[in-house]
């Protein structure tokens, strides 16, 4: 009897319709022959599963089902691909396992402590991590331009705390533009960072791990076309996206080990890609983990998948097996 897969996306910020985006390219990528498999879009209470362009039904959650025509359906599996809350900051997770119910990427504590981008780097920084200095504030507090330019210096990156895809994120080159981009930032999330900014090449590193297997993808560089990678070049091809990175197989091996290392220490689950910037003397600086990485057609995973020659639809069937193995 087939599984029923639910992709669970959405969720209850800016990226939303992102999260939709990923949704629908793990809908192509998974083996329809061996699942039955659903999108189940939630906004606040209000949780659905889209069945066509013009049709859904409520889920009911006592049951993580639905119901049509007086039949019933329960899911087997949830594969969340919620970028920010609820899905990304462990909340889901813990309605999950409470439901007794398997899911594709790790538990509440390490979910809420990624989704934390300071408190993360922080963490893993007392594991021998280089991270960037960085100042996290909260609501209400206040810290002037000149605490900023003598703890950090300009330029310097001010961005929410908590999120991702590169809302509220702002480059600061001049005095007069910290407080803006302070208040930007904050117009997405309840806490704020402020971290130097650092001079070097941008990779990206994708991971995944089952009783059975560790992959560790190949690197992607990335080369965005304005100042730094934003919204548009996430997700507007305004960026040059190279796979495998143009580094030394020395340099790549490095970064490869640590992610693996990363994902132990944090006790990830399922794929995750993790964010580098590599400076001067090559030196690797971690820029924040994903633990819900986008999963869209063009997104770093399924390029990096392609590039470790796997196919993505057996990578998919081995996350989601490797919850009902023992």
């Amino acid at each position: 009897m087939k599984r029923n897969i639910a992709i669970v996306a959405g969720g209850d910020t800016s990226e939303h319709d992102v999260s939709l985006r990923s949704a629908q390219g793990l809908y192509s990528f998974m083996d329809k022959e061996k699942y039955n498999i659903y999108i189940v879009e939630m906004e606040g209470c209000n949780w659905r599963v889209l069945l066509s362009d013009d049709q859904q039904t409520p889920v009911d959650l006592n049951t993580f089902g639905f119901t049509i025509d007086d039949k019933e359906t329960r899911f087997d599996f949830a594969y969340i691909t919620i970028h920010g809350t609820p899905g990304e900051d462990g909340r889901l997770q813990g309605y999950f396992d409470m439901m007794r119910i398997p899911y594709s990427c790790c538990g509440v504590l390490p979910a809420a402590l990624t989704y934390n981008k300071f408190a993360c780097n922080q963490y893993l920084k007392s594991f021998g991590i280089s991270v960037a200095e960085s100042i996290r504030l909260r609501k209400g507090d206040h810290i002037s331009d000149e605490d900023v330019m003598s703890k950090i210096g300009l330029p310097c990156f001010i961005k929410p705390s908590l999120g991702g895809s590169s809302f509220g994120v702002s480059k600061v080159k001049k005095q007069e533009e910290i407080q803006p981009a302070i208040d930007k930032a904050f117009d997405e999330a309840e806490e704020v960072v402020i971290e130097t900014f650092m001079e070097g090449t941008e990779l990206t590193c994708g991971c995944y791990k089952t009783k059975q297997r560790t992959a560790v993808f190949p690197l992607t560089e990335v080369v965005p076309h304005d100042e730094f990678f934003d919204y548009d070049a996430k997700y507007n091809g305004k960026v040059d996206e190279i796979t495998p990175a143009r580094i030394s197989d020395e340099l790549a091996k490095r970064v490869q080990t640590i992610t693996s290392a990363i994902y132990d220490i944090l006790e990830c689950e399922g794929i995750i890609r993790i964010d580098y910037i590599i400076t001067e003397g090559h030196k690797i600086n971690l820029l924040e983990v994903n633990t819900t990485p986008g999963m869209t057609t063009t997104s770093f995973i399924p390029q990096q998948i392609r590039a470790a020659k796997l196919d993505i639809k057996n990578v998919l069937s081995e996350i989601i097996e490797n919850k009902f193995t023992k």
